[in-house]
C-alpha cells in the first residue's frame, strides 16, 4: 500500500506541476507575443496591468470569464460546447509522453519526469494531434455560420496534408534510432548527438509542419480573418473562446518540446557530465528539465517571429506546399537516410538531406511557383 501511495503521489505531483507549467507558459505566452509584435512593430505594448504590463494576462482571463456565454439559436448546443473542450483537452493531452527528464528521489518518493513512459510514444503524440482537428471541426460545424464551416473544413484538409508530410520525417529518425519510445530517442541523442546533426531537412520539414498543425501564421488559413471573418470560433465568445486560444498557445508549447525531444537532445545539455559530478545527478536532472523548457520556449519565439514577419499564403498555396514540396521532399529525405544507415555513414544523411532540401526547393520554385506566376 505504501509503494502505491508513493508511485500515485510522485505521478499526480508530476501531472499536476506539468499542467500548472503548460497553462502559465499558455497564458503568459499572449503577453509575449503582444511584447514581441510591440518591439518589432516600433511600439510599447502592454504596460497598464502591473509593472510592465506583467498582470496583462490575469486582466485578460478575467475579461474571458467576465463575457458574457454567448450560443448561437441556431446552434448545436452540445457540439458548440465540445468542439472548444476537446481543442483543450487534446492539446494538454500531448505533453504526457514528452520526457523532462530522468527519474529524482526527493524525500524518499521517486519521481520520473515523464507523465507515460510507453514504447510507441511518438505515436502517441501524432494520434493525439490527430484527434486535435475534431475539436476545430466539431466547433466550426456546430456554429451554423457558413464562414465557421469553411474555416473547420479548411483545417481539416490542412491537418491531412502536413501531417503525411511530418510522419514521413519523423521515419527518418526511427530508422536511425530503431525505436518509437520517446525516451529512448532522447536517450540515443545524449553527450551532444543531436538528431539536428545527422537530420537538418527533416527537421526543416517538421518545423513548416509545426505552423501548419497550429495554425499558425502563414499557415493560419481556418482563421483567415480576411476572408472568413474570424474562421472557426467567428461565432464563441467569454471562455469558450478562450480555451481555443489556449489550446494554440499550448500546442505552440508542446510542438516546441516534441522538436526538441526529437532533434535537439530533449533534456541534454553541454556540460551534462560536468553539472553532475559537482552537483549531483538529482541537480542535473532538474537542470535538464530546465534546458529541455527553454529549448521549447525558443520554439515559441520562432512561432511569433515569424508571424511578424511573413505574410499569409494563399490556400491554393498552402496546399500545393504540402502535397507537391514537403511530401516528396521528407521520401527523399527517407531514402537519403537508409542510404546512410546502409553504407554506415551518418555524416551523409545529414549532408545528403542538406542538399535533397536546396534542390527540392529550386525543382518546387521552377515547376510550381513560377508556373502559376506566369
Amino acid at each position: 500500500m505504501d509503494l502505491f501511495d508513493s508511485v500515485f503521489l510522485a505521478k499526480a505531483s508530476f501531472i499536476g506541476i506539468v499542467f500548472a507549467i503548460t497553462l502559465g507558459i499558455a497564458a503568459y505566452s499572449t503577453y509575449f507575443e503582444r511584447k514581441i509584435a510591440a518591439f518589432m512593430q516600433d511600439r510599447i505594448g502592454p504596460d497598464r496591468a502591473g509593472p510592465f504590463g506583467i498582470l496583462q494576462p490575469l486582466a485578460d482571463a478575467v475579461k474571458m470569464f467576465m463575457k458574457e456565454d454567448f450560443i448561437p439559436a441556431n446552434s448545436n448546443k452540445w457540439l458548440f460546447i465540445m468542439g472548444p473542450c476537446l481543442s483543450m483537452l487534446t492539446a494538454l493531452m500531448t505533453s504526457a509522453v514528452v520526457p523532462f527528464g530522468d527519474t529524482i528521489t526527493i524525500g524518499g518518493v521517486t519521481f520520473d519526469l515523464q507523465g507515460i513512459d510507453v514504447n510507441i510514444g511518438i505515436l502517441w503524440v501524432f494520434g493525439i494531434v490527430s484527434l486535435g482537428v475534431y475539436g476545430i471541426l466539431i466547433g466550426g460545424w456546430a456554429s451554423n455560420n457558413k464562414y465557421s464551416l469553411l474555416g473547420a473544413i479548411r483545417a481539416a484538409s490542412q491537418n491531412i496534408s502536413y501531417e503525411l508530410a511530418m510522419g514521413l520525417s519523423i521515419i527518418a529518425i526511427l530508422m536511425m534510432t530503431g525505436s518509437l519510445s520517446t525516451k529512448a530517442i532522447v536517450e540515443a541523442q545524449q553527450n551532444g548527438h543531436w538528431n539536428i546533426l545527422y537530420q537538418p531537412m527533416g527537421f526543416i520539414i517538421f518545423l513548416i509542419c509545426a505552423f501548419a498543425e497550429c495554425n499558425r501564421t502563414p499557415f493560419d488559413l481556418p482563421e483567415c480573418e480576411t476572408e472568413l471573418i474570424g474562421g472557426y470560433h467567428t461565432e464563441y465568445s467569454s471562455m469558450k473562446l478562450g480555451f481555443y486560444l489556449f489550446a494554440e498557445y499550448i500546442n505552440m508549447f508542446i510542438s516546441g518540446a516534441v522538436m526538441a525531444t526529437l532533434y535537439f537532445g530533449g533534456y541534454d545539455y553541454p556540460g551534462v557530465d560536468f553539472v553532475t559530478a559537482q552537483l549531483g545527478a538529482t541537480a542535473a536532472t532538474l537542470i535538464g528539465a530546465g534546458a529541455l523548457i527553454g529549448k521549447a520556449l525558443a520554439f515559441v519565439f520562432i512561432f511569433m517571429w515569424v508571424r511578424w514577419t511573413l505574410p499569409r499564403f494563399r490556400y491554393d498555396q498552402l496546399m500545393g506546399l504540402g502535397w507537391s514540396g514537403l511530401i516528396p521532399l521528407a521520401m527523399f529525405n527517407v531514402v537519403v537516410t537508409g542510404l546512410g544507415i546502409l553504407l554506415d555513414q551518418q555524416i551523409l544523411i545529414g549532408i545528403g538531406g542538406v542538399v535533397v532540401f536546396i534542390a527540392g526547393i529550386v525543382v518546387y520554385d521552377q515547376l510550381f511557383v513560377k508556373k502559376k506566376i506566369a
